[in-house]
């Protein structure tokens, strides 16, 4: 059977079998679960099995692609999950730690990254294909144009690198983009030193508005006669890393 790329679900399918061993390599040892997030045709799929090392769950929404999948590959019988990721119940599926991998469907790869975050104790590794736009947004450090509101959330608690760059000639249809394929690592820090619920709305409505100086930008969270003669305050968000976000929050008292 013949699985057709849906626009709607962001699909284009990998077809270059170096690529896909690559992306298969750059997944570390160490945590035996592994979830793999829109196998699609199976050409990650393939090579995750053949590792001896990792113990694969795959989710995908696909109707099509399910079928395809049970069909040509009969090791995802009772392994493979026809959901929507952004709605699965994880924890259900792995009671302890997991590592992700994926071409990530790309009109969802953010989606996809705040609930990494929210799954960050038990997610210790992401490798996964992107827009390259996207890729190298959140790798990005301070000071950049394209360092953004991901960039700083998921820095704060992961390592990002870079694994290889992907044109658009792999993929079955091609996208209209260049993508990237990045390693995500946890990293040492276990908690942040304030109110993550704060710390994200800081982040958020600083790069909301990130020509404005933060004085500007967080006013509505700014009490009457606060004193906000911090120099961070006369910078905008791409200047701050994440640290520079804390020290606001914790500035702000929030």
């Amino acid at each position: 059977m013949e699985v057709r790329a849906k626009k709607a679900l962001g699909q284009h399918f990998l077809t270059d079998e170096r690529v896909a061993r690559a992306i298969v390599d750059a997944l570390g040892e160490g945590v035996r679960d592994v979830l793999e997030i829109g196998p699609g045709t199976g050409v990650l799929t393939k090579y995750l099995l053949q590792r001896g090392d990792i113990d694969l769950r795959m989710v995908e929404l696909d109707g099509e692609s399910v079928e395809y999948l049970l069909t040509h590959f009969p090791g995802v019988q009772g392994r493979l999950y026809q959901a929507d990721f952004l709605k699965l119940d994880l924890s259900r599926i792995f009671p302890g730690e997991y590592r992700v991998i994926g071409n990530f469907p790309y009109n969802i790869s953010s989606q996809i990254f705040f609930k990494i975050l929210d799954e960050r104790d038990r997610v210790p590794e992401v490798v996964c294909m992107l827009q390259k736009e996207v890729a190298d947004r959140l790798a990005e450090k301070p000071g950049s144009k394209t360092y953004g509101i991901l960039s700083v959330l998921l820095q704060a608690w992961y390592d990002i690198s870079p694994v290889l760059q992907v044109g658009p000639g792999a993929f079955c249809p091609p996208p209209k983009v260049q993508s990237a394929v990045i390693r995500l690592r946890r990293n040492g820090r276990t908690e942040l030193g304030c109110d993550e619920k704060a710390f994200r709305q800081v982040v958020k409505m600083a790069f909301n508005q990130r020509r404005k100086t933060l004085r500007n930008a967080l006013k509505p969270l700014l009490p009457e006669g606060f004193d906000s003669s911090d120099p961070l305050f006369d910078l905008r968000a791409e200047k701050l890393g994440v640290e520079d976000f804390v020290k606001i929050v914790l500035h702000l008292a929030i």
